[in-house]
């Protein structure tokens, strides 16, 4: 991969992946877009990959929207096929198979809490804001953030974040329950990592058949999800990490799962 705005570093079964536009506070402009797509294609096809971290260069911003300078140049058309490829992408992340970790370094605004919401879990600096201000400048939020934000805070507090456009911080996040967890800043980066690394040593073809369960049931009657969760429990069952999870269990040692 050629790329300028995006950085990754893959390591110990971790591709931390970190948006490097620090100069305009990491705002999500179109050659963004497109290099996230290949760097999450490229973890979702490689094996040595189980968990993706992701963070903004800087100490200002994980990612503080779109980048204002090419939204002027949109006409109705432009736009809304600017609003589905950003959409593709984050539901490219959102459905990966691997978990992945939002560390919300700074503001997290438009786009950029749009991109954090697709990640399976958000940890967030004592630093950190948060919002969909894009009433202010006369459209709404274009990569879903209508619709992950109501799915994650309810249909109430979303309403209110988007029509307000207010910027609300860490503690106010975390009390809505749009991050699961606020630390310091400089304690960020190993908050993170220490959740990698629980996920790491759980079996993946469990993680992956969680995260697929709870996004696809989500929106199904509790009869059709609970069918939905059925089925995917009995494929594990045929599963040699099921079966090294089981026997780990029973010998009180550490399973040592293979993806099969």
């Amino acid at each position: 991969m050629n790329l300028e705005n995006v950085l990754v570093d893959k390591r110990d079964r971790c591709a931390y992946v970190t948006l490097n536009r620090p100069q305009v506070l990491n705002a999500l402009d179109a050659k963004t877009i497109v290099e996230l797509d290949e760097v999450f294609a490229d973890a979702a096809a490689d094996a040595e990959v189980g968990v993706i971290v992701l963070t903004g260069q800087g100490e200002k911003a994980f990612a503080a929207g779109a980048d204002i300078s090419e939204l002027v140049e949109h006409d109705p058309l432009s736009g809304g096929a600017m609003a589905e490829r950003g959409q593709h992408v984050l539901r490219r992340l959102e459905t990966l198979g691997k978990p992945s970790i939002a560390a919300v370094n700074g503001f997290a605004l438009g786009g950029g809490c749009e991109l954090a919401m697709a990640c399976s879990i958000r940890i967030a600096s004592d630093k950190a804001k948060f919002g969909q201000p894009e009433v202010n400048l006369g459209i709404i939020p274009g990569y879903a953030g209508t619709q992950r934000l109501s799915r994650l805070v309810g249909k109430g507090v979303a309403m209110d974040l988007v029509l307000t456009g207010k910027i609300i911080d860490a503690a106010e996040a975390l009390r809505i329950g749009l991050v699961t967890r606020v630390v310091a800043a400089n304690e960020l980066a190993g908050a993170a990592q220490e959740v990698a690394d629980t996920l790491l040593n759980k079996g993946p073809l469990a993680l992956r058949a969680a995260m697929d369960v709870i996004d696809r049931g989500y929106d199904l009657n509790l009869d059709d999800a609970c069918r939905l969760e059925a089925t995917s429990f009995g494929v594990l069952c045929a599963t040699e990490d099921m079966k090294e999870g089981l026997g780990a269990f029973l010998q009180k040692r550490k399973p040592e799962f293979k993806g099969r």
